[in-house]
């Protein structure tokens, strides 16, 4: 089958990011945004997703985190709706409990062509290395926006902030995967009794 790739740019005043993403890819990466944290974030996305993954992101990082790491869920939400196509045959949505030694994270997700993002739990510190805790929603926002999909991720427990935002990845990694599977059974078929997704 041919492999479902995408390559999307985004420029504005705020950011300058370009993307390559591979969604039958072996888990390669290669990540610069300007916050080191969030490259191994998503390092660790493409890993666990088994994606390919090329990141080039440049922002307004003297005024704060949040363009960037924004406009980076947008891009990826866009690549990942690109690179699906017409959605037929994939299982579309999948669901991953992360644990990460103390912690526990759920994520679950449904390309059903509706956006909505909720997310709940505390990270619990200010910042996770150079991450802002509080743009971490911002960037699983601007995904569900872009794929147009429904993106759910709770933090159940955990006392650490590093290993509460590695699970957040790793779950949502691991159920994007599980989305975006393709089911033999199914391939000519759309995943939707609509006729549209």
């Amino acid at each position: 089958m041919k492999a479902r790739k995408a390559q999307v740019k985004r420029k504005t005043t705020e950011t300058d990011i370009r993307l390559a993403l591979n969604l039958d890819g072996r888990g390669k990466s290669s990540v610069r945004t300007g916050i080191r944290f969030l490259d191994h974030m998503l390092e660790l996305f493409a890993r666990h997703g088994g994606f390919d993954l090329e990141v080039q992101a440049q922002g307004d990082l003297d005024v704060d985190q949040h363009h960037t790491v924004e406009d980076l869920g947008i891009v990826l939400g866009e690549a990942v709706r690109e690179a699906l196509g017409d959605k037929k045959g994939i299982l579309r949505a999948g669901y991953f409990l992360m644990p990460m030694d103390e912690t526990l994270v759920a994520a679950a997700i449904d390309l059903s062509g509706r956006p909505h993002c909720v997310c709940r739990g505390t990270i619990g510190a200010v910042q996770v290395g150079e991450l802002e805790s509080a743009v971490v929603e911002d960037f699983f926002q601007g995904f569900a926006q872009a794929a147009r999909a429904n993106v759910h991720v709770e933090i159940r427990y955990g006392r650490s902030a590093h290993h509460k935002v590695e699970a957040m990845f790793k779950a949502f990694a691991r159920a994007l995967r599980f989305a975006v599977t393709r089911d033999r059974q199914l391939q000519r078929l759309l995943p939707s009794t609509k006729g549209l997704l």
